[in-house]
């Protein structure tokens, strides 16, 4: 297979290309043995480096392809979110038009680099004390569990290699793994580092300087929490892990995070800086030692450019909307007084919402009161942009209005709001980035692990954590300034709740997208979404609410990723099976 050839034969001119030559002291034609880059400590760390950078990073745009936004680019013909939309993507076509164009290559090129150094390692002469070298071993395999748990996120399953392939490995024989198989090993890999002590040179919790993005005891809990929450989950499920076993793995992951300095992001920002903590956390810069950041668990990517990529048109220097919130996620804010204020809607188009009498919602002012994620989350008519007194105008005529012809206006009525600093423009960007993992995904993760297994009131006492479905999601709460759930809800209205809370948490974080994947909800939940077109009459305000138009990526295909074609065919030719996903047969 040309995958796994293409990265056995250019392995060294991967690793030890012209780029790398003066860090790894090499000859100017990259010759040289395995014997000797793990004979010297400089190459050795070298390799180790090497892999890593190989799993896509997060990204707000994933939201346009899930029932979080709309993305303004619609509006231009043969944008990728027109294609996706329209469900006019084929297997060939598919890493133009996708979050993250088609990882699978780059993911098995890092779980190859992974394979070979913990091969190698084994046996090499390199000068280094038994505690680092044992370091370096713990976050080769937590890379090796990032890599495969972020490929069967997307693909859902593959072949699984946990070491080095030789040079006559018969392709012939290559067999594709279950997602339960594959976890299998993600947790192994994660067991395997997490037994390396906890010191400076050996297998850490804590992050020195320099060290940003570096594999920690964490990152190693955070991949077996997630990694097991979809291993239970209805489209994965398939009797190997229950939730009673997710429930265990979660609630050690939290539990050992907990104890050792993992909380969730509670400052009080400075007036005019944010609105509240959750505000600020997301304009907070994680940084080396965790000083003021302790929830991010790992940041992979950069800083995010809002302003210009997903900002407001009155920003100068400002290029696309991006991502539109749609009304849908507008509707599932709670009120501050922890009231659902749409119970659902009354018609197959969601523009005839279900009023919850008991909320205090009031649809001719229907951004007050709202929960306080919703003015961190979202730009909205009449919000206060610099929190200032400078307000938002999305009605129709407005200096931020409503459009259906251009990109740089919104195309349901809001705007993204999340990870953007308002002083940020083009001199100054002080954005924020999106967390790959943090400690509220644990929180969520245990909660839905536990209510499925236990109940929502029973405390789970593995690791000593001590704590319940609803007590996990009222931490959450009360970091928003929530109040809390009630006691006995039925296992249904938990989960409503819980799945809801879970969506304005983790909104805009890439959840979203994987979540109704894996609950299979997504032929419902992406069929179409909603906007709110309001229209100013002096100082009335009319609010319409009107569907976009139907998507063509609820299918049953875009449950999961194609794997790469050229691959798929190669396979073929070699054992006659066709190891493409469900309904991705160009």
């Amino acid at each position: 297979m040309k995958l796994h050839k293409n990265i056995f034969y250019s392995l060294l001119l991967i690793c030890f290309s012209t780029s790398c030559n003066k860090q790894l002291d090499l000859p100017s034609d990259g010759r040289i043995s395995m014997d000797q880059v793990f004979s010297d400590y400089n190459r050795t760390r070298g390799y180790l480096n090497s892999c890593y950078g190989h799993a896509p990073a997060p990204n707000i745009i994933r939201s346009s392809y899930s029932d979080e936004a709309q993305d303004a680019d619609d509006v231009i013909d043969g944008s990728q979110y027109i294609m996706w939309y329209g469900g006019n993507i084929t297997t060939s076509t598919f890493p133009m038009y996708s979050p993250d164009a088609g990882p699978w290559v780059g993911l098995y090129e890092g779980i190859r680099k992974c394979n070979v150094f913990l091969e190698n390692i084994k046996t090499a002469t390199v000068y280094v004390g038994d505690e680092e070298k044992a370091g370096w071993v713990a976050q080769a395999h937590t890379l090796r569990a990032l890599y495969y748990l972020q490929l069967i996120k997307r693909y859902g399953s593959g072949p699984l290699f946990d070491a080095p392939l030789p040079l006559d490995h018969d392709f012939s024989q290559d067999k594709k793994s279950s997602f339960s198989e594959i976890v299998t090993l993600i947790l192994k890999d994660c067991d395997e580092a997490l037994k390396v002590p906890d010191t400076r040179d050996g297998f850490s919790w804590a992050i020195y300087d320099n060290q940003f993005g570096k594999m920690s005891r964490a990152i190693a809990y955070a991949i077996k929490s997630q990694a097991v929450t979809y291993a239970a989950s209805p489209l994965w499920s398939d009797g190997t892990y229950t939730w009673e076993d997710a429930t265990k793995i979660t609630a050690e992951a939290l539990a050992q995070c907990l104890a050792n300095d993992y909380e969730l992001f509670a400052n009080k920002p400075e007036a005019g800086i944010a609105q509240n903590p959750y505000a600020l956390y997301f304009i907070t810069s994680s940084n080396d030692q965790r000083a003021v950041d302790k929830e991010t668990i790992y940041q992979l990517g950069g800083q995010l450019q809002v302003w210009k990529n997903a900002g407001l048109p009155t920003n100068p220097g400002m290029e696309r909307a991006g991502p539109n919130p749609t009304q849908e996620l507008v509707d599932s804010y709670e009120m501050a007084n922890g009231e659902l204020p749409i119970l659902g809607y009354a018609d197959a188009n969601h523009l005839q919402p279900i009023i919850n009498p008991a909320s205090g919602y009031d649809p001719m002012k229907p951004y007050e009161g709202r929960d306080p994620r919703f003015y961190a989350s979202i730009y909205y008519n009449g919000a206060d942009r610099n929190l200032a007194g400078s307000l938002i105008q999305t009605y129709v005529g407005g200096a931020e209005g409503i459009s259906t012809t251009d990109r740089r206006y919104t195309r349901t009525g809001y705007y993204l709001r999340k990870f953007n600093n308002h002083r940020s423009g083009a001199s100054n960007n002080s954005d924020g980035a999106v967390r790959l993992f943090r400690l509220a995904e644990l929180y969520l993760n245990f909660a839905e692990a536990a209510y499925q297994s236990v109940g929502a009131d029973v405390k789970v006492n593995d690791s000593n954590l001590g704590l319940s479905a609803r007590e996990a999601l009222n931490a959450i709460r009360k970091r928003a300034g929530m109040p809390d759930l009630k006691t006995g809800m039925t296992k249904e209205d938990f989960e409503k709740r819980y799945r809801n809370e879970r969506r304005i948490e983790l909104a805009f974080d890439e959840h979203r997208y994987f979540d109704v994947r894996r609950w299979k909800i997504l032929s419902t939940t992406d069929k179409f979404v909603t906007g709110m077109r309001i229209q100013k009459n002096g100082e009335s305000e009319t609010f319409t609410r009107f569907k976009l138009r139907d998507r063509g990526s609820a299918a049953d295909k875009f449950l999961l990723y194609p794997i790469d074609q050229i691959e798929v065919n190669k396979i073929f030719q070699l054992t006659g099976e066709n190891w493409q996903n469900p309904g991705w047969l160009d």
